[in-house]
Parts: C-alpha cells; sequence; structure tokens
C-alpha cells in the first residue's frame, strides 16, 4: 500500500508543476531565450538532484520495510548490488537508501544525456515541417506529458516482463548494442542530420487517412472546425511525429536504465525527472547545437556500455557504473572542447 501512496503523491506533484508551467509561466507562446532556457534547465536539474536526496534520506519508505528480511527480499527480487548480511536493520536501511539514491542518478544521468539525441530529432522535426518558433514551446509540453503516459505503460510492463522472464534482459541488451554501433555509424557518415520526410512520414500518412487536414494555419491551434467540419492543424501533425519520435527514443532509452535497476519506481522516476527538463534543455541545446560536435557518438558509446553490462553481466557496483558513465560523457565533452567544428568558409571569387 506504500508503494501506491507514495507514487500517488508522485505523480499529483508532477501533474502540479506540469500545470503551472503551462497556465502560469507556458501561457503565452513565445520562444524561449537562451538564457531564461539556462535557469529553467538548472532550476529541473536541482529539483531532480533534489528527489535524489529525498531517495537518500528516506528511500525505504517507498517500499515500507518493516525487518531485514523485507529488505533482503527487495534486494533479491530487484538484483540490487549490495549485501546485507550481518548488519543491523538500522545499518541495512542506511546501505539500501545508498544504493538507491544512487540508481536513481545513474539512470537520470543515462536517460538526460540521451535526450540530447532526442532533441535533435525534434529540432529536425520543426525544420521539417517549417513550424515558427514561438510554438516550439507550447507543443513540447504536450508532448512531454503524453511522453509521461507513455513511460508509465511502457516502463512497468517492461518490469513485469523483466521478472517472468529474465532473458528479456538479453534482448534489452543486444538491442542497446546494435543501436550504439547505428548511432556510431551515422556519426562517422555524417547522416544524422537528415530531414523528416513531411508527405511520406508514417504518422502523416496516418493522420491523413483519418482526419482532414488544415494545410496553412498560422495559429497555434491543434485542431479547429470549418462550416461543422473538424480539421487538424500541421501543429497537431507534428504534435503527433515528436510522440512516435519519443516512442521510439523509449525504446533506446528505457532499457539503458533498466541496465542500472529493475526497480520500476526508480526507472520511472529517472525518467520522468529527465523527460520534465527536456524542453528547458531543447532550447538550450538548439542554440548549442555545434557546439560538443563529438557527443552523439559519446551516447553511442555510452548505449554499448550499458548493453554490454546487460549481455554479460559486468560485475559493476552502482558506484563504478555511475563512474564509467560520467566518464564516457565527460571525455567525448572535452573532446569537442579541445577539437571543436571548423566554421565553414564561403569562398568568394
Amino acid at each position: 500500500m506504500n508503494e501506491i501512496i507514495f507514487f500517488t503523491l508522485f505523480l499529483i506533484v508532477i501533474l502540479a508543476v506540469l500545470l503551472v508551467d503551462l497556465v502560469v509561466i507556458g501561457r503565452k507562446s513565445h520562444t524561449l531565450p537562451f538564457r531564461e532556457a539556462l535557469y529553467w534547465t538548472i532550476a529541473w536539474v536541482a529539483l531532480s538532484l533534489s528527489f535524489y536526496i529525498g531517495l537518500r534520506f528516506f528511500g525505504h519508505k517507498l517500499h515500507d520495510f518493516q525487518d531485514i528480511q523485507s529488505i533482503q527480499t527487495n534486494i533479491e527480487k530487484f538484483r540490487h548490488e549490495i549485501n546485507i548480511e550481518g548488519l543491523s536493520f538500522t545499518e541495512a536501511i542506511k546501505l539500501y537508501n545508498h544504493n538507491l539514491s544512487l540508481e536513481y542518478l545513474t539512470g537520470y544521468i543515462i536517460e538526460y544525456s540521451l535526450s540530447i539525441d532526442n532533441i535533435f530529432v525534434i529540432i529536425m522535426i520543426f525544420l521539417s515541417f517549417n513550424i515558427p518558433n514561438r510554438f516550439y514551446k507550447k507543443v513540447l509540453f504536450w508532448g512531454i506529458l503524453g511522453a509521461v503516459v507513455f513511460r508509465f505503460i511502457f516502463i512497468f510492463v517492461a518490469s513485469a516482463l523483466i521478472q517472468r522472464f529474465e532473458w528479456v534482459l538479453y534482448i534489452f541488451g543486444g538491442f542497446l548494442v546494435i543501436i550504439a554501433f547505428k548511432m556510431g555509424w551515422e556519426f562517422v557518415s555524417g547522416r544524422e542530420s537528415q530531414k523528416v520526410d513531411t508527405e511520406h512520414h508514417p504518422v502523416v500518412v496516418f493522420l491523413g487517412k483519418i482526419f482532414s487536414i488544415k494545410k496553412k494555419d498560422e495559429t497555434d491551434r491543434f485542431w479547429l472546425r470549418e462550416n461543422r467540419k473538424l480539421f487538424i492543424t500541421p501543429l497537431f501533425i507534428v504534435l503527433m511525429v515528436i510522440e512516435f519520435s519519443d516512442v521510439l527514443f523509449a525504446v533506446d532509452s528505457v532499457p539503458a536504465v533498466f541496465s542500472v535497476t529493475r526497480d520500476p519506481f526508480i526507472v520511472f522516476f529517472s525518467n520522468i525527472f529527465a523527460i520534465l527538463g527536456l524542453r528547458s534543455l531543447f532550447f538550450l541545446v538548439s542554440d548549442m547545437v555545434n557546439r560538443f560536435r563529438f557527443l552523439k557518438l559519446g551516447l553511442a558509446f555510452l548505449l554499448g556500455f550499458v548493453g554490454l553490462k546487460m549481455l554479460i553481466h559486468l560485475p559493476l557496483s552502482t558506484n563504478e557504473a555511475l563512474l564509467v558513465i560520467i566518464s564516457i560523457l565527460g571525455f567525448f565533452i572535452l573532446l569537442s572542447v579541445l577539437f571543436p567544428r571548423k566554421p565553414k568558409i564561403h569562398k568568394t571569387i
């Protein structure tokens, strides 16, 4: 029962934050300036880290442990990389909370880092459909809300499958390794910036068969009525394409977090906090899109690492896995700073 109460309170807080964001902060469609995007990014990261601190001291409240045996049962069920043998109940709680908070933090860093790749895709969607900058904020808000619902379903279904069929982890691991090679190849071949086919994209084709489309609409509406007939606007199509891309993105990123923890609540928490910061991060990254040129290659290495961790059961503690992930990201960011992209030189005759 405590899990249900904890989870319900978490959802209420998240929905309240989103409601305030929609009604108070984001009531007007406008482009988020770099400085404002930076402040909001810092605010979302701070909120995410405060949740880490909460788990560090009160993580055991999630599963409402009553004795040492209940902790051990949870450790075995979710394969936590800790050993509480010989510890008192208080000592076991302290160790459990420390590990649980690190699992959340590691999952959050993985998800937040991979979100950058998703942002590149969203940028290409907006550019391909010629969406004005002032509408980005609204589309991203509703896209994030849809992502929260989908992640909830996907994560808990995946967790149930993993609990029942252990071999599902090997499928996830193999898939991540394949995606890592694909991302690396796209970086080397220079194909990562291809535009979206606005006419033949499967979402566009599907919506065109069901709805009438208002091809030209300069408002921020998703649908409208004319002569008692319902039309969807290009903005609605873009929203659905972004939701579709997030579904594909979740198939990559969610299994990556399962490489760190099998507790579905921790996977969900880390995903949601990363998603909540996606909108401000989008405006921040869109202004810095060329600054970290090797970051996508770093994300490919990150996915390769977590995929191999799932496939061959690398004997790494949560601390060690977190250190490896931070090292991978730090190395490729440093590489981008040391070897920045050369500015294009336009020759004149």
